[in-house]
Order: structure tokens, then sequence, then C-alpha cells
């Protein structure tokens, strides 16, 4: 089983954000604080060995919050490209998986992430998130997956390797990933706030 101790916490914060228009989503408030912090907070007692984000265009400090920020010159090139730079980071790190989580995901608990923990089963692991229809991140990968990580490009991501892994299920609203300012309205009027 892989531990959090020895796994790199891998952030995807570069996306291109064009459902959303020109305001920078991760930014956005809600419940007080930007929407992309709150899955680093929800994440922070994870004893993760490392933890990197990928970013492109915020200015949100994810420095000041623990992460080792690395640029990604390259957001139109896609989800696959965010990856491969963070994978080069994490075996850098000498960590022997990732657990990928997207900023756009506030409703992530560390309780889930634990579970993804418990199914794994060593180097070959492909542990993703699941509403029990379709399978999603937040996705965790031994290192046996490393080159194939880095090979990917393009808005694809990681797709084929977690529709191929184990599939952990989850309740639906913890799954929640903001695209479009109606997504994040909706949530915002879940929670009874404005903002």
């Amino acid at each position: 089983m892989l531990a959090p101790e020895t796994t790199a916490l891998v952030l995807l914060a570069a996306g291109r954000s064009e459902r959303f228009g020109d305001t920078d989503k991760l930014a956005e408030p809600f419940l007080a604080e930007p929407l992309a912090f709150h899955v680093v907070r929800a994440l922070e007692s994870v004893p993760f060995q490392a933890r990197i984000a990928v970013v492109s265009g915020t200015k949100l400090d994810f420095a000041a919050r623990g992460y080792r920020v690395v640029e990604n010159r390259r957001a139109d090139s896609g989800q696959g490209h965010s990856l491969a730079l963070c994978i080069d980071a994490a075996r850098e790190t000498g960590a022997s998986a990732v657990l990928v989580a997207l900023a756009d995901m506030p409703r992530v608990t560390a309780a889930h992430i634990y579970r993804l923990f418990d199914a794994s089963e060593g180097p070959d692991t492909a542990v993703a998130s699941s509403d029990g229809v379709q399978p999603r991140p937040p996705a965790l990968f031994g290192a046996a997956h490393f080159p194939a990580l880095m090979a990917l490009d393009g808005d694809q991501g990681a797709r084929r390797l977690i529709a191929r892994g184990h599939h952990v299920v989850t309740s639906p609203g913890e799954l929640v990933d903001i695209d479009t300012p109606e997504e994040l309205a909706a949530l915002r009027a879940l929670y009874g706030v404005a903002d």
C-alpha cells in the first residue's frame, strides 16, 4: 500500500478557464477565501512528502501555503502538459507516487484521499475517484505510471489511465468541479452565501 509520506501532492492550477470568462476562476471568493484554497486547506493535514502546484496566470500564493510552484508557460497545451511538469517535479523529490488533485474542486476531503491510499497496491497503483458513474480526480498513481504521465499532452490528461484503474466511489457533491460562473453560483447557493 502507498503512503502519503512517500507521495507528492500534485495540484493542477494552470487551466485556461475558458468557460469561466476573463476572471481568474481560482481566485474567485467562496466562503470567504479563494476557490482554490479550499482543496489546499482540506489536504493540509495529510502528511505528503511534497506539495507541488502547477500554475499559470494566477496571483494566488501557493508557495505561502507550502507548495513548490511550477509555472506552466504553455497552459494552452492542456492538462497533459501540466501533469508532465508536475510529475517531473515529483520525481525530483524522490516520491514513489503522486496524488493528482484539481484546484477547482473545493469540496474534496482528506477522508476521501485516505480512502484512495487504502485502495492502493504499490507502484502499479492507479486509483481514481468516482461519483458512481464517471471516474475523475483526485487520483493516485504509483511510480510505474510516471513515464506514461510524463508523456501526456493535450486536454485529455490522464483519462485513459484513470478509466483503467480502480475507482473509489464517493458522494457526487464531493467531486464538484467548478468550470463556469453558473456552477460557482450554484455552489454558493447550496451554502446560502453570495460569495
